[in-house]
């Protein structure tokens, strides 16, 4: 059983209250993704993607949504106990949020499409596209970047062709990809991903987690340094 909360160096995420936990996937995004003087986290969570960007990028504004109300408070909680004063929570929906728009967007999206859906209505919202599919998804992004802002995201790498294809579809180019290893044996289980308005030459890039179980490599121990204790 997850506990329910997780100490960074300057922030502690509490997790009780929301269906999705502190993983290595959100840990991974909120390291990598670029930033700019306003940033939007879709699907905000615990808020530890938006306090993540927060102490990246202590001058930029950051709006974290959700639709969950729970997961709502609880980023609000964590924001709250938390050093960082750059960072609003919004209830709000992706599909229908208004407002200005923003540098860089980032997300951690719900993947599973045609799986078995968890009878945890909360996991299942958080979980599977029921709520946010990969299209919808892409129109808000599209919706509200700036239109020199970029998209980064974070998907298992049985998703990435779909998303890939939504994003065309949006008018977004790829920019930059992250194939992530768990081990340097293995093939890359997940890929972060940015998108822009304008193609631009693509940078590519490959990352592994740990060189042996429990042992972390120097790119992930580089890209985390900031925040693992």
């Amino acid at each position: 059983m997850a506990n329910d909360y997780f100490n960074f160096r300057q922030f502690t995420v509490r997790q009780e209250r929301c269906a999705m936990k502190v993983g290595t996937d959100g840990t991974l995004l909120g390291a990598w993704a670029h930033g700019g003087s306003s940033i939007l986290d879709i699907g905000v969570g615990t808020g530890l993607i938006a306090l993540m960007m927060a102490q990246r990028f202590p001058e930029s504004h950051i709006v974290g949504i959700d639709i969950d109300h729970e997961a709502v408070e609880q980023a609000l909680e964590n924001v709250k106990a938390s050093p960082f004063r750059n960072i609003d929570v919004v209830e709000a929906d992706a599909k229908s949020y208004g407002g200005s728009s923003f540098d860089a967007i980032v997300c951690n999206p719900p993947y599973f499409a045609d799986s078995l859906q968890s009878p945890d209505m909360q996991r299942t919202i958080a979980r599977h596209t029921v709520s946010l599919s990969f299209r919808d998804l892409l129109a808000a992004v599209s919706r509200l970047l700036a239109e020199d802002g970029e998209f980064s995201v974070v998907i298992p790498f049985d998703c990435k062709a779909r998303l890939e294809s939504e994003a065309a579809l949006a008018g977004l180019f790829k920019v930059r990809e992250c194939a992530v290893k768990t081990t340097p044996r293995k093939q890359p289980r997940r890929y972060l991903i940015a998108f822009r308005r304008h193609p631009s030459d693509l940078e590519l890039t490959e990352g592994v987690i740990e060189i042996k179980p429990s042992v972390r490599s120097e790119w992930y121990q580089e890209l985390t340094k900031d925040f693992y204790l």
